[in-house]
C-alpha cells in the first residue's frame, strides 16, 4: 500500500519541474517587449494539475485546439504529466516568443494531501509585435488525459484581463478512471492510497482517436470518486496584468 508521503515524492519526480527562460527575444529588442504578470489559480476542488506551461506566440503557432487531434507531444502531457516533449517542440518553432514553466503542481486550494504545495503561482511573461498571444496548458492529474487550457488568448494591451481555462480531453487514452492507468502522484496529492502504483507510461491498448474535446469529467464506479476527484467548469482562473 502507497503511502502518503510516496505519493507526494512520485508527483514531484513524475512532472516536469523546470523554469524555461525566454526564448527567440533578441537582446536589442527587449525595449520593445511588452511584459505580463500572470497568475495561475487552481479553481478545482480535487484535482492537482502539474507545473503550468505558458507560452506567448503569434496567430499561427497555438499547440493545441478543441476538435483537432493532440499532437504526440500534448499526449505526453496530458496522459503522463511530462511537458518536457511540447517544451522542446515549442522551442523549435516559428511565431513562439517565450515559454515558461512552474516549478511544482499546484494542488486544490484545501490541500486534501497535506502536500505543503500553493493552489496558486505567478509567472512573467513577454509580448512583442504580432506574438501577444497566450496558451497555457496543465494536466489534471487525477484523470487519465485530462488538462485544463487555454488556446490563443490576445494579451491586454493596457487593461489588466482575467480568462478562465476549462477541462479538455486529449482523447489519447480511454477514461478507465482506474489507478493503475493513472499517473503515480495522484493518490498522494488528494490523500487516498492504493495498492495499484501508477504508471508515467502510455498504454497503447487503451488509447482512442486522439480527437481534443470537452472533458466530460468524472463518472465514478472506479478508483476515482465524483465526490473527490469530480469539477466544474472553469477549472483554472488566469489572471493577466501588464507591467510596463
Amino acid at each position: 500500500m502507497k503511502s502518503k508521503t510516496t505519493g507526494i515524492l512520485a508527483m514531484t519526480a513524475i512532472v516536469t519541474m523546470i523554469t524555461i527562460a525566454s526564448v527567440g527575444i533578441p537582446e536589442s529588442d527587449a525595449a520593445k517587449s511588452q511584459m505580463y504578470e500572470v497568475t495561475i489559480t487552481n479553481l478545482t476542488p480535487g484535482q492537482p494539475i502539474t507545473p503550468p506551461l505558458l507560452v506567448t506566440h503569434s496567430a499561427e503557432a497555438g499547440f493545441f485546439a478543441p476538435g483537432e487531434m493532440a499532437s504526440d507531444e500534448l499526449q505526453q502531457l496530458a496522459e503522463n504529466g511530462n511537458a518536457e516533449p511540447l517544451v522542446e517542440m515549442l522551442q523549435g518553432k516559428m511565431g513562439v516568443l517565450d515559454i515558461v514553466q512552474g516549478t511544482t503542481p499546484l494542488v486544490p486550494a484545501n490541500d486534501p494531501g497535506d502536500t505543503g504545495l500553493g493552489y496558486s503561482e505567478t509567472f512573467t511573461v513577454s509580448a512583442q509585435g504580432k506574438m501577444r498571444y497566450l496558451s497555457f496548458a496543465s494536466m489534471l492529474v487525477c484523470t487519465n488525459d485530462g488538462f485544463a487550457g487555454i488556446d490563443l488568448v490576445k494579451l491586454p494591451f493596457y487593461k489588466q484581463k482575467t480568462v478562465y481555462a476549462s477541462a479538455f480531453d486529449a482523447r489519447t487514452e480511454m477514461n478507465t478512471e482506474d489507478f493503475v492507468d493513472i499517473v503515480p502522484p495522484c493518490q498522494g496529492a488528494i490523500g487516498i492510497t492504493s495498492d495499484d502504483e501508477g504508471t508515467g507510461a502510455s498504454n497503447p491498448a487503451i488509447s482512442e482517436d486522439g480527437v481534443v474535446i470537452p472533458h466530460p469529467g468524472i463518472m465514478g464506479g472506479k478508483d476515482l470518486q465524483r465526490n473527490v476527484h469530480a469539477w466544474s467548469n472553469p477549472v483554472v482562473k488566469i489572471d493577466i496584468v501588464r507591467m510596463n
